[in-house]
């Protein structure tokens, strides 16, 4: 039986939008991973139908940044400058660049993202009508660490280089300044969807691709400054997760959720892994002679409290018994083992999400707040 583990409440962030009122998301902190001492840089986003909602949780009660969304939330992903004065949206037929009046700063078409369409778009409203449209596939986008420059997994091909029937996803590397495209390269992948997860070093970045049941092609891309050189580790079977503070190692998880990895940085080698079997006791609200109930599965959310120490759940599968799980997880000595189990003074839903400074947060169950934890 695993050891106890207080969680401390940090804070509670109340959402910027309210999601009864409109349509909204649940809220989330993106943040940055940087070298040293240094505290990373957070923000709280919302993506809102209308509006995409930015606030620095660390700037005491200044109010949240708003940016006018360009098309509804449905249609692809968003995320916002460290600096907080810039979004992205990650459309289905482009990247648009605005700041909090509007203005459109810059912005790259791609290649539709609904797999039956080969229109190279010009505007949202073109498909915003098509049913096939609401189920398109999309990909993402992010800024580095130190907010220069916006990784982008697209589409193909750039309209710029006119309809080709071949062309499926890419990822580019642009100046967040102008739009303009630094590198570009062939991701080789058909995505459903894409997640980026920054490095501390800003010219190195890695990007999780879900295709299905066709596999989860891992990337880790380097900007030199005259070219985007890409490796492809862990045969399409583990999905990308966290970096680690000092981005030498990254964290995994297989596609069926059953095994945590540890892998070093150059070459994506397993440093340590953990399988749920014999290691996560059975949910002690089961029945117990439900023997699924023995099968306990990773969460598709997990990552580094800090250099040898690793958060994670079981609370996709626990919440069908009960209490959602959540586990402290060592990672010293080459060797991952679970340490404890964490408790709250409240109950808590959903996977924990790791900030990379001691503290994880999760999402209230209503989804109007984040709550900020640490040990």
């Amino acid at each position: 039986m695993a050891n106890a583990a207080a969680a401390h409440l940090v804070t509670t962030l109340a959402a910027p939008l309210d999601r009864k009122q409109e349509a909204a998301d649940a809220p989330r902190l993106l943040h940055w991973p940087a070298p040293g001492d240094v505290r990373p840089r957070r923000l709280l986003l919302q993506r809102g139908d209308a509006e995409l909602a930015a606030l620095d949780p660390d700037a005491g009660n200044a109010p949240a940044t708003r940016f006018p969304a360009p098309w509804p939330r449905r249609f692809g992903t968003s995320t916002v400058a460290p600096s907080g004065d810039l979004a992205v949206f990650a459309g289905v037929h482009a990247l648009r660049a605005v700041d909090p009046t509007g203005a459109v700063r810059w912005e790259v078409r791609h290649g539709c993202w609904d797999g039956s369409c080969r229109t190279l778009h010009t505007t949202y409203e073109e498909y915003a009508a098509d049913r096939s449209h609401l189920y398109a596939d999309s990909g993402s986008a992010v800024f580095s660490a130190d907010g220069t420059l916006v990784w982008a997994h697209i589409r193909g091909p750039v309209a710029a280089s006119g309809p080709d029937p071949e062309a499926l996803d890419e990822w580019l590397v642009v100046d967040a300044a102008d739009g303009r495209i630094l590198g570009r390269v062939d991701a080789e992948t058909v995505a459903a969807g894409s997640d980026h997860v920054p490095h501390p070093d800003p010219a190195r970045m890695g990007l999780s691709v879900g295709e299905g049941q066709d596999g989860v092609p891992m990337l880790w891309g380097r900007w030199d400054g005259e070219r985007l050189s890409v490796e492809r580790f862990c045969d399409d079977e583990r999905i990308l997760m966290s970096v680690s503070p000092s981005g030498d190692r990254f964290l995994t998880v297989t596609h069926y959720e059953e095994t945590l990895g540890v892998h070093r940085i150059e070459d994506g080698s397993v440093v340590c892994e953990l399988d749920t079997e014999d290691t996560v006791p059975r949910h002690p609200g089961a029945d117990p002679d439900d023997k699924e109930a023995d099968e306990t599965l990773w969460d598709y959310e997990c990552g580094f409290l800090d250099e040898e120490t690793v958060v994670a759940g079981t609370s996709e599968r626990d919440e069908e018994y009960g209490e959602q799980r959540h586990w402290l997880v060592s990672t010293d000595a080459a060797r991952m083992r679970v340490t404890a189990q964490i408790t709250y003074p409240f109950p808590i839903s959903g996977a924990p999400t790791a900030l990379g400074d001691g503290t994880w947060y999760t999402v209230s169950e209503a989804g109007d707040a984040l709550h900020v934890w640490s040990r």
